[in-house]
């Protein structure tokens, strides 16, 4: 989940409108190709925050958005308003085999009430199996995720996106595993207690103790551990105590777009030596270096003419604040992200860190805009596409679809029954590992 600003998402319908200048068709040739791969492995995308945006729009309620239906406009939604990325029929289109559903909580929440929310984003998740079981069925292993998709389903598993929405306890967090969660996010976009986000100032020097034993229960249970978010210290110290493959849910190659969220050539060489996975993203300021320019140029404008309560030039004056930043936007249109940059992103962590550590993440539904080409859960196919054309062999397509995650999900599950039979769960509490909280 990024954090979404709907002025950005208004500023982004120019360039959505314009993606036919972008998209390819697919060479049949290829397309029987990507039919026969996704027929025999699961297409897995890391990352989707469907679940969040049902209980955005809909209080939590499964059944008041249709999935069977078109959800790229809902009913009622007013114009500008962009509708969801995701609805069954896109599914099936895109052949996704395998879906990490995220349940994020904003790092805004604290406490208990973040478990609680946490705990009803898993509902969600579970209540979309209930109300689709023809479609969706939840997955908890990697054999049943080949099981599932050989049935014709989407396998359907949990992400917990906030190392917050465990109130630093060791007990809550294995009561999210045995809830279904199979990956957590070790930071959102703030720091927590015991580790530095990559978009917060540091103030741990990556993982505490505390944040060190937490990786080391996600081992023991099986619980993948995913460092999208994190800071780069947080990274480095995650993967110096994983005995178990980590993954990037949702992230790209820092050296295609320098962008705090991305991943860093020498931190892919520890990936590498990891096993681990890095499932490329589809939020456009990871993608392109120059989109992420523009986002930022266009914060600052929007702060120059109205930052409550300290300033701006139309301070308190709303409509003359807006006329003024369409204005901006209209003289300087944002460039576009696109399909072929997010297939750079797969081909550079592949180049760096091996074919067998990088997959998809898109990100759907938690990004306010999409990088062209790349607009629904429908278009997986056409990433496939691009790599085939570039000379991927069907072998190597199979991984980044879904093969590498699912080799990684596999290996965590054997580390976590051998740590089971020599190490008892951990009791260990934030205040003694870590002493009294700093004030």
């Amino acid at each position: 989940m990024a954090w979404k600003s709907a002025a950005a998402c208004g500023a982004a319908l120019a360039v959505l409108a314009a993606g036919s200048v972008w998209a390819q068709p697919i060479d049949p040739a290829i397309k029987a190709r990507i039919d026969k791969v996704l027929a025999k492995t699961p297409l897995i995308d890391g990352h989707n925050d469907l679940p969040g945006e049902i209980r955005g729009r809909a209080g939590g309620d499964v059944g008041k958005i249709d999935l069977r239906s078109d959800t790229s406009k809902l009913p009622g939604e007013k114009p500008g308003d962009i509708g969801l990325m995701t609805d069954i029929p896109r599914l099936r289109a895109g052949h996704v085999g395998g879906q990490f559903w995220s349940v994020f909580i904003s790092p805004q929440f604290d406490g208990p009430i973040a478990v609680q929310m946490t705990m009803e984003q898993i509902d969600i998740v579970k209540g979309m199996a209930t109300r689709y079981p023809d479609v969706f069925e939840m997955a908890y292993t990697a054999d049943d995720v080949i099981r599932i998709h050989k049935a014709g389903k989407v396998a359907s598993l949990i992400g917990i996106e906030g190392g917050h929405q465990i109130n630093d306890s060791l007990p809550v967090l294995r009561q999210m595993y045995a809830a279904g969660a199979r990956y957590m996010t070790l930071t959102h976009a703030l720091n927590n207690r015991w580790g530095d986000s990559a978009t917060a100032n540091p103030i741990h020097n990556g993982l505490t103790p505390f944040g060190k034993a937490v990786v080391a229960e996600m081992n023991r249970m099986g619980m993948l551990v995913d460092l999208s978010h994190v800071s780069e210290k947080t990274m480095k110290d995650a993967l110096g105590v994983s005995q178990a493959p980590v993954i990037f849910s949702h992230s790209g190659s820092a050296a295609v777009a320098p962008h705090a969220r991305n991943v860093s050539d020498e931190v892919l060489a520890l990936v590498k030596a990891n096993r681990g996975v890095v499932m490329v993203n589809f939020a456009t300021t990871y993608v392109s270096e120059a989109r992420n320019k523009w986002a930022a140029d266009r914060s600052a404008e929007q702060a120059r003419y109205n930052s409550p309560p300290f300033g701006g030039l139309y301070i308190g004056q709303p409509e003359k604040a807006k006329a003024a930043l369409d204005a901006w936007d209209k003289q300087h249109p944002g460039p576009p992200a696109t399909l072929s940059q997010v297939a750079d992103h797969v081909e550079h962590i592949a180049k760096v860190c091996g074919v067998d550590c990088v997959g998809i993440g898109s990100d759907f539904d938690g990004i306010g805009d999409t990088p062209v080409g790349l607009d629904g859960v429908d278009k997986f196919p056409d990433l496939l596409a691009e790599l085939a054309r570039r000379g991927w062999s069907d072998q190597d397509l199979a991984k980044v679809a879904g093969g590498n995650v699912l080799r990684a999900l596999r290996e965590a599950e054997v580390v976590a029954r051998k740590l089971q039979a020599t190490t008892q769960p951990s009791y260990a509490t934030i205040t003694q590992l870590d002493g009294p909280a700093k004030p």
